[in-house]
C-alpha cells in the first residue's frame, strides 16, 4: 500500500467543543480509481488498528484477495486520535509547538466521520462502492451510512453495534481506570502511562476472546503447576505486545471515541437512524463474541431496510473477525452473490 497525508488548513471543529488546527490524516491506498469510481472500497479501521489494512485484515485485502487492487481501489485512513500519522495526542499542536498529551480534545466517531468525509471530498471521491468495518470501525461505517445515506452503494459491518452498550463502557472505564493508576500517567513524555497500557491491555483480552478461548489455548501442561501459568504470561505479553507499538494517550483518547456511539444522539431514534441506511447491507456478528453480542448485530440487522445477516462462529471471540478471515471472506462471497441474484431476480 502507498501512505499518502492529508492536511486540512482550516480550523476542524469537533462535536463535544474544542477544535483542532492543520489536521493530518495518513491514509493508504491500493490499486487505482476506474473512470466511473465504481471500484471504490473504503475500510474503516479498529480500535488500534491502523492504514495498513493487509496487514491487519489480511485474506480480505491483497492480490489474491475478495478485494484486490487489481480489481479494486483500496483506501483505509488512520483515525484521529491515533498514534499512526494522523493527529492524535503526541502530534505537535499548532498553537503551542508542543505535543498535545492530556490537552488533546475529546473526539467522537461523526468527527472521526467528518474527518473522513474531508478526505473523500479531497480525493473527488464522488461514490464508495463498499464501505466496510469492524468494531469501532463498523461504528464508523454505520455513523457515515446514516450521515450521508447516497455515498455507498454497499455496507459490510463486523462485530459491532448501533450504540455502545454500559458493558462496553464498563470494560472501557476498567481500561483507563488502569491507565490512571499508574503513577507516571499524566506526565508530558510520550511513555507515561505504560505500565497502566499493559494492565489496561489485559483487561480488554477478556473481552475480545471468552472462556472456551482461554480454556483451549491456555490450559496447562501439567496438573502440577503452581506459579507461571501459561494465562498469566499470556496476558502480560500481549500488554507488552501492545506498549510497543501503542501509547496510553491514544488508547485512552479512542476508548473514549468508542463509548460516544450513539446512532440516536440527536436523531429521532437509533432505529429511526439506522431505516435511513440506503446502502444494500451485510451485518456479521460472531456467536462468541461477549463484547459486542450477537444481540446487538441481530438489533440493528432488525432495522435497515435492504439487509442481509450472517453469524459466524469462532473459537476467538470478539477477535475473530480479524482471526477468521477466511469465515468472513466467505460471508461477504455469500453477500455479493446473493446480491447479484437479487438483481437478477428483478
Amino acid at each position: 500500500m502507498q501512505e499518502h497525508f492529508f492536511t486540512y488548513n482550516k480550523k476542524f471543529e469537533l462535536e463535544l467543543g474544542g477544535e483542532l488546527n492543520d489536521l493530518t490524516l495518513a491514509y493508504q491506498t491500493m490499486g487505482q480509481i476506474n473512470d466511473d469510481q465504481s471500484n471504490v472500497i473504503w475500510v474503516c479501521h479498529a480500535l488500534t488498528g491502523n492504514a495498513e489494512v493487509s496487514d491487519w485484515w489480511n485474506g480480505l485485502f491483497g492480490d489474491h484477495s475478495i478485494f484486490n487492487p487489481k480489481e479494486h481501489f483500496i483506501i483505509c485512513a488512520n483515525v484521529i486520535g491515533s498514534c499512526y500519522g494522523s493527529t492524535g495526542p503526541l502530534s505537535i499542536n499548532p498553537d503551542t509547538n508542543k505535543p498535545y498529551y492530556n490537552s488533546f480534545p475529546s473526539v467522537t466517531i461523526r468527527d472521526i466521520v467528518k474527518s473522513l468525509d474531508l478526505l473523500r471530498k479531497e480525493l473527488k471521491i464522488e461514490k464508495i462502492n463498499t464501505l466496510i468495518g469492524g468494531s469501532l470501525g463498523g461504528q464508523q461505517a454505520l455513523e457515515w451510512a446514516v450521515s450521508q445515506p447516497d455515498l455507498m452503494e454497499n455496507l459490510i459491518i463486523c462485530a459491532t453495534n448501533a450504540k455502545h452498550s454500559p458493558w462496553g463502557v464498563a470494560f472501557n472505564e476498567s481500561q483507563r481506570l488502569a491507565i490512571q493508576a499508574d503513577p507516571t500517567w499524566g506526565q508530558e513524555d510520550p511513555q507515561a502511562g505504560s505500565r497502566g497500557l499493559i494492565a489496561a491491555r489485559s483487561i480488554a483480552m477478556l473481552s475480545y476472546r471468552n472462556y472456551s478461548t482461554y480454556e483451549k489455548t491456555q490450559s496447562e501442561d501439567s496438573e502440577s503447576v503452581t506459579d507461571n501459568f501459561k494465562a498469566s504470561s499470556y496476558q502480560e505479553y500481549q500488554g507488552k505486545k501492545l506498549l510497543s507499538r501503542f501509547n496510553a494517550y491514544s488508547y485512552w483518547t479512542l476508548s473514549n471515541t468508542m463509548d460516544s456511539h450513539n446512532l440516536g444522539r440527536g436523531r429521532k431514534s437509533i432505529e429511526d437512524a439506522l431505516n435511513t441506511i440506503k446502502a444494500y447491507t451485510q451485518v456479521i456478528g460472531i456467536t462468541s463474541d461477549v463484547l459486542f453480542p450477537v444481540s446487538e448485530q441481530r438489533f440493528i440487522t432488525q432495522h435497515i431496510p435492504n439487509v442481509t445477516y450472517e453469524e459466524i462462529s469462532s473459537l476467538y471471540g470478539h477477535d475473530g473477525f480479524l482471526v477468521e478471515t477466511h469465515k468472513i471472506a466467505g460471508a461477504i462471497q455469500a453477500f455479493f452473490k446473493q446480491k447479484k441474484k437479487k438483481k437478477i431476480i428483478m
